[in-house]
């Protein structure tokens, strides 16, 4: 059986659009600055698609009848269009170097929680310090996993 022609029309569509987005979209090229830090930008892509069509009548005496009979053969005249739509909007940057991994986001609707939450170990660390100076206070541990943090008590005492 033949192909139909919607599907040339969706396959068309659908290469240009894999072609536009590919991993380097979402997640673009490393740039490595002179100390060492590697920025790496962050998009969010969408994309959307659309095809559509129709086969014609070419008998004027059938009134617009575009049936066929089972037994016919010959295919119809056909008219359609397809479209595609992709956006690529600006996340965020992910910087690595200097032992640290960080997401500094674009816009500042969240800024004062990420900037909090990316402080939080920072915090816990000088805290466990000032505890530990200040007498014999049982150690803990920050084990960081998912961006939760958690306290684990040790059962030794320092002396």
């Amino acid at each position: 059986m033949s192909e139909h022609p919607i599907e040339a029309l969706m396959k068309t569509a659908m290469e240009s659009i894999k072609e536009m987005v590919d991993v380097s979209t979402v997640v673009g090229d490393a740039v490595e600055t002179p100390d060492g830090t590697v920025i790496i930008p962050i998009s969010r892509v969408a994309c959307g698609f659309a095809a559509g069509g129709s086969e014609f009548s070419t008998d004027l005496n059938s009134g617009g009848n575009t049936q066929k009979s089972e037994n016919q053969n010959t295919s119809l005249p056909f008219g359609g269009g397809s479209g595609a739509g992709v956006s690529v909007q600006p996340v965020g940057f992910l910087v690595v170097g200097h032992g640290q991994i960080r997401m500094m986001t674009v816009g500042a609707k969240n800024a004062f929680m990420e900037r909090l939450i990316d402080t939080a170990p920072q915090v816990m660390e000088q805290l466990q310090k000032l505890v530990k100076c200040n007498g014999k206070k049982q150690p803990t541990t920050t084990v960081t996993t998912n961006s939760d943090i958690e306290v684990i008590d040790k059962k030794e005492e320092v002396e």
